[in-house]
């Protein structure tokens, strides 16, 4: 830490003779010609061309009174060659006042070294931004991982496998939104703040408004705005939405997470489970450019069709266990026999739910539909039109993940209300409530529909190979540093 600071302290110093010579350290813009790619990938038609660079500055070998750098800009990095005769005397001994992590401007000619590297030949430097901390472990990258999440912006340049992370991100939602949007669907936006929480089982963030006097909550999800937009005359909607849960954080859980929802209207859950497997397939095929993926070391076939499997099968199948019928206390002795980590609180949804997540989903590598879910854990889905007890429902497990959940939804509002209230006797929270409006806007009807909810940050994590969701958000909730 001493040594960091002692650096820092050199850096000041340097800036304070920069701004003694007049030279604004922070200019207000650089007029810039190319970027590195450009002139790497088009050298035959650029050579001898004059052009104006700018980047990072991430290395630096002076040979006397030559210089070579290397500037790193948004599509990859380039060297620049800098002679003392060629720009003066003046110009050059200003290198001295530079470090590395400064933002510099080159103009100058292309040409290749003896070694056959495209470069730069500087005519003029500029200093853009001075950088006032070394950069870490002196550019071998940022180490820590805690360090990397919170100081994201370190890790984006340090990192720079990192930064293509997340501009496949970017492609994988954008490749999502050009394959709704060429099925017809429409884009909207629900509200974020809401006076009423719902559409899935968690615990919300709570707030209040002064001007209202009304405590408000960060969405948990938009299920029940969507399917408002079903009710008036809206056929096929998405979003993609920020949602939130005052819940616990893990390899695959932050506070704050990205979902994709959408709804269409005279569709049931068969046809969204061809449209899930479509579109993440189609999105694979364009932004990686293949159709089958390594996750961990796995190779994972994303073509269609995906395996099905029931619910209550996959207990049998991996688990070697059946849990239908069985009553609170069966479970949780069935759990003690298979030596789960269980304590006295959980009720038999949250047993056998335990059950499921342990001896279960880590089986699902293949891309693989969870069908046919209980009723009593499945309060938004229709019951399943030919077996008792069960909802017309789906879960997607990619990789031992479960990224997304579907229904055929519930569009009785007699059912709908039951289903709710039901909910309300068992929930733990004391602070669940009726969405009487909703309820109200089913009992003006609504179509047969089909809906998906796909959490976007853990299917980006499985098409780029990510460990851990805090690897594919920017700035992953972190406890405040000490």
């Amino acid at each position: 830490m001493e040594e960091t600071n002692d650096l820092t302290q050199q850096r000041l110093e340097k800036l304070r003779k920069i701004r003694n010579k007049k030279i604004n350290p922070y200019p207000y813009r650089f007029e810039r010609t190319h970027l590195s790619s450009e002139i790497l990938n088009s050298f035959e038609k650029l050579q001898s061309s004059a052009v104006k660079v700018a980047g990072r500055m991430i290395a630096f070998r002076s040979h006397g009174k030559s210089t070579f750098l290397h500037i790193l800009d948004g599509a990859g990095k380039i060297q620049v060659y800098i002679k003392e005769d060629e720009i003066g005397k003046d110009e050059y001994e200003f290198l001295n006042l530079l470090d590395l992590g400064d933002f510099v401007g080159i103009e100058g000619q292309v040409f290749k070294t003896k070694t056959g590297e495209v470069t730069v030949r500087a005519k003029s430097l500029y200093l853009l931004s001075k950088s006032l901390h070394p950069l870490p472990e002196k550019w071998h990258g940022l180490q820590d991982k805690e360090l990397r999440y919170r100081q994201r912006y370190v890790d984006l340049f340090a990192n720079l496998t990192i930064k293509d992370v997340f501009i496949k991100r970017a492609k994988i939602i954008g490749a999502m939104r050009n394959y709704l949007d060429r099925l017809g669907f429409v884009e909207v936006e629900t509200p974020i703040l809401q006076p009423i929480y719902g559409g899935a089982s968690a615990r919300p963030f709570k707030t209040h408004h002064n001007t209202l006097d009304m405590d408000l909550y960060l969405r948990i999800a938009d299920e029940l705005y969507l399917k408002r937009l079903i009710v008036g005359g809206f056929e096929k909607v998405y979003e993609f939405c920020k949602d939130f849960r005052n819940e616990g954080m893990d390899r695959t859980h932050n506070p704050e997470f990205t979902q994709l929802e959408l709804y269409q209207a005279y569709a049931d859950y068969n046809d969204i489970m061809k449209l899930c497997e479509d579109m993440i397939f189609e999105v694979a095929r364009e932004v990686l450019g293949k159709e089958k993926i390594d996750y961990q070391g796995n190779e994972i076939d994303l073509s269609p069709p995906w395996s099905k499997i029931s619910y209550l099968d996959s207990f049998k199948k991996y688990a070697k266990v059946d849990v239908q019928g069985k009553d609170e206390n069966q479970i949780r002795q069935m759990a003690k026999q298979l030596n789960l980590n269980i304590d006295t609180e959980q009720n038999r949804e949250e047993l056998i739910e335990i059950i499921f997540g342990d001896l279960v989903q880590p089986n699902l590598i293949s891309p693989t539909f969870v069908i046919d879910y209980p009723i009593e854990i499945s309060p938004l889905a229709k019951k399943h039109r030919e077996k008792d007890g069960l909802t017309e429902r789906f879960e997607i497990f990619i990789a031992g993940y479960e990224l997304g959940n579907a229904f055929s939804e519930l569009n009785d509002p007699i059912d709908q209300k039951q289903r709710f209230e039901q909910q309300n006797k068992s929930t733990k929270s004391g602070e669940w409530v009726l969405d009487e409006d909703f309820i109200r806007a089913l009992e003006y009807g609504m179509p047969p529909t089909g809906g998906l909810g796909i959490g976007v940050d853990r299917l980006v994590m499985v098409l780029t190979d990510s460990l851990s969701i805090r690897d594919v958000i920017f700035f992953p909730q972190m406890r405040p540093e000490k």
